[in-house]
């Protein structure tokens, strides 16, 4: 009589057992599908990091090393997108206030047009430019689809973006735009968003404003916009981010950790040296959590050391902010190097005559703080005398690094007000090749050590150099939390370098592949070898 429960109880233990492997094996299978993770210093945790040369924070430790910045090299068919003919939303100027992004095996470019040809009272006509777009498959020839989303001069055959907005004025883009694609947010709705300047009438700020700085004409307002596709866009809310503060010149939007980011500049009296004395042109910064509630306090994020000394240096400012390049573990920027005209110009109308701008390299290991690896090196410098881009430079949030370069993209702002040039250029870098360490004195010995990280899953190590060989190999070690030599990765297990590339793999001799312990804090020791010839440009934790 008790068969029957045997029977059972043995059905349902094969049952639990079966059940038992196939969640054993679906874990598996996700854990094989999910990717590793990487956190520098206590940083967000990252599916890859970037130890760059230039960054103190992520390799503080050096000896005998000094760091040589690079400058980009333009591309000899600058400018690669000009303006539009007679009639088009960009035939004034086409300038990167905006971003490039790759993706779907395209580079896609947001853009500021501006159809009038001259600019009256100090502004565009009706106070906007359009947001336009562009796609590009090598990111050198551009084309202009005609999206047939907004009316312009008679009809829809144009490439303006549409943004739509309970309140009107807030849907017109007037001055720098970002463009941020945000690939881990749930709502596809949302995956794309974008952060710009517009300047509605104080009767469309909703949300009042503080009574810092006088009134002006209009508002300097800080809008956030999201889309689906990038091409269709809606405001988020029914009040610019910064209402109930006062005016912001945002110009960058990215994320880092958990919060959203977005820096701009300001002047005084909107801001002021931290004594409260007076300040020119500063990058600060507000977050949110969530893309909607943005705080109202702000940090002040980077100024040029000649606009914080006891006596500022004349004629330094920092130009809207940065364009912003997020590599997971680190920010990296181009920030405006303004410098004042040795003469105010005697037209009024045109009162940033004489101005000159060159594009010079930030970097952020928190989101918050930047710094200037070498000040007042410029990575694009404006042109000589009489080439397309010889005034001023506008920075935009556009890198992408594609086979063996990093590509980035920029403008030329014309500060007399004649429109003279103002379209898009190229330029390229070695692969992450912003800089390089390099042996400083002879004789000597040279070597750094990195911050410390933590991996989870199957990562590998991987460096970007130049100058190594058999007879002069880079060697590389582990080290443990207390930074002592990790045995079967250190010592006569140490890997030998003896490749250069971009990306060429870092295997330790002890060990049966490449993949670096996971699970305990590490730090990198990396000693060069009696040779001036080998550079080091960046180190990888990754995939």
């Amino acid at each position: 009589m008790h068969a029957p429960h045997s029977r059972q109880l043995s059905g349902l233990i094969l049952a639990c057992s079966l059940i038992l492997v196939c969640i054993v094996s679906l874990n598996g299978q996700l854990a094989a599908q999910t990717p590793g993770r990487v956190s520098v210093d206590r940083g967000p945790a990252v599916e890859e990091a970037v130890f760059f040369s230039f960054d103190d924070r992520a390799i503080p430790w050096r000896h005998n090393l000094a760091l040589t910045p690079q400058t980009a090299k333009k591309h000899p068919a600058n400018p690669v997108l000009r303006r539009g003919p007679e009639g088009a939303p960009d035939h004034g100027h086409a300038i990167l206030y905006g971003s490039v992004l790759y993706l779907d095996g395209k580079f896609r470019m947001w853009y500021l047009g501006m159809f009038e040809t001259a600019i009256k009272s100090g502004q565009a006509p009706g106070w906007w430019r359009p947001m336009c777009y562009a796609e590009s498959e090598d990111g050198i020839h551009w084309t202009k689809p005609k999206l047939n989303l907004v009316e312009f001069n008679g009809n829809k055959q144009n490439n303006i973006c549409l943004i739509k907005s309970q309140v009107p004025s807030l849907a017109k883009v007037n001055d720098f735009l970002t463009v941020l694609y945000d690939a881990n947010d749930p709502d596809p709705q949302r995956r794309y968003k974008c952060a710009y300047i517009a300047h509605p009438p104080f009767a469309d700020v909703r949300g009042g404003r503080s009574q810092i700085g006088p009134d002006e004409r209009r508002w300097g307002a800080f809008i956030c916009a999201t889309s689906a596709d990038g091409l269709t866009w809606n405001v988020v809310g029914d009040r610019p981010m910064n209402a109930g503060g006062e005016r912001f010149e945002v110009s960058s939007l990215y994320r880092y950790g958990n919060f959203y980011y977005a820096s701009g500049q300001l002047i005084s009296p909107w801001t002021w040296r931290m004594d409260g004395s007076k300040i020119g042109r500063v990058m600060l910064t507000y977050r949110s959590p969530d893309f909607e509630h943005w705080s109202g306090a702000k940090a002040l994020s980077f100024a040029r050391p000649g606009q914080l000394t006891a006596t500022p240096v004349p004629g330094q400012q920092t130009h809207m902010g940065a364009g912003i390049w997020n590599r997971g573990n680190v920010l990296v920027g181009l920030y405006g190097m303004w410098q004042d005209a040795p003469e105010k110009p005697k037209d009024g109308r045109y009162w940033n005559t004489g101005v000159s701008v060159d594009l010079g390299l930030i970097v952020s290991d928190d989101g918050v703080h930047f710094r200037e690896p070498v000040p007042d090196h410029p990575v694009i410098a404006r042109g000589e005398k009489g080439e397309w881009d010889d005034i001023a430079l506008l920075q935009g949030h556009a890198f992408v690094n594609k086979g063996d370069q990093t590509m980035i993209w920029y403008s030329h702002w014309d500060t007399g007000g004649k429109l003279k040039n103002m379209e898009i250029g190229m330029a390229t870098l070695r692969r992450d090749g912003f800089g390089y360490l390099s042996r400083k004195l002879e004789q000597n010995g040279a070597h750094f050590v990195t911050a410390p990280f933590t991996t989870e899953g199957k990562l590998q190590l991987s460096v970007n150099l130049e100058g190594v060989s058999q007879d002069r190999p880079l060697t590389v070690e582990l080290l443990d939390e207390f930074d002592r030599p990790l045995p079967g990765y250190s010592g006569d297990q140490a890997a030998q370098v003896t490749q250069p590339g971009t990306r060429t793999p870092v295997v330790f001799t002890g060990q049966q592949n490449s993949t670096l312990p996971a699970g305990k804090p590490l730090a990198l020791r990396v000693t060069f070898p009696d040779s001036e010839e080998v550079k080091v440009y960046a180190l990888y934790v990754g995939q």
